[in-house]
């Protein structure tokens, strides 16, 4: 039975994972807990990894070492950087690019790349879910944002350290990676997935527009909840479709 790993970076964004899982049971492993379960016929092993690059390369790296999965798919929320995007609207990560990286060093090991990319057949099962759901391709349709408030662009996601607010970080993040919203994991779990020549897939709810200290943030619970079930709901109709193609 195939494996399809999934990664959130905060327990909100992989309840609804758990909840759906068959037969699940929970594991304390390096330093995550981690649940196995099933899925319409596949196996699927999910976890919190924590927030940040280094949390989210560990997590990936264990998932893959001991349970060598088909693929690894992270969701979750992050701060909008395009204008098109509204909240809860969603970004497939065609390219994941490092914020706060000197990225040609990173590029001197395996796999030897300075940016990322999610697995384009994953981003396409991605793209034919989001659309059964409703949302709109705002690089298909120039009008979107007008017509539907319900949208998804395949685009590039910026992934850092650091927890962007204010117009300073924002201009900066955009400058630097010319991103459509940002966030703290992303580009992590692309890249252990190329270094172990596992397929991946990249999508992001948006949650705010970087606007807002992280205090405050928190401060929004019910709709950081729903933002983060926007996603999650749409992982599991997404490993749906890959256990339908097996």
């Amino acid at each position: 039975m195939a494996t399809i790993a999934i990664i959130g970076a905060l327990e909100k964004e992989v309840a609804q994972i758990k909840e759906e899982l068959s037969g699940a049971h929970e594991s304390q492993e390096a330093g995550l807990t981690v649940v196995n379960g099933g899925l319409s016929g596949l196996t699927v092993v999910a976890t919190t990894a924590g927030m940040g690059t280094v949390n989210a390369a560990a997590a990936t790296q264990h998932l893959i070492s001991k349970y060598a999965p088909q693929a690894v798919v992270f969701s979750g929320i992050a701060g909008g950087l395009n204008p098109k995007l509204h909240i809860n609207d969603v970004v497939i990560g065609k390219c994941l690019r490092y914020l706060d990286t000197d990225t040609a060093l990173i590029a001197e090991s395996a796999p030897g790349l300075e940016e990322f990319a999610s697995t384009p057949a994953l981003v396409d099962v991605a793209a034919a879910v989001l659309a059964e759901h409703g949302f709109v391709d705002t690089s298909a349709d120039e009008n979107s944002a007008e017509k539907d408030p319900k949208q998804f662009l395949c685009g590039t996601i910026a992934t850092g350290d650091r927890f962007v607010t204010g117009d300073a970080m924002r201009n900066a993040a955009i400058e630097a990676t010319h991103a459509d919203c940002v966030e703290m994991e992303g580009a992590a779990i692309a890249h252990i997935a190329a270094k172990n020549g596992v397929d991946c897939l990249v999508l992001r709810a948006i949650s705010d527009n970087c606007d807002e200290a992280y205090d405050a943030f928190c401060e929004r619970e019910f709709d950081l909840d729903e933002y983060a079930r926007t996603a999650s709901g749409i992982t599991l109709d997404i490993v749906r479709r890959i256990a339908a193609a097996q």
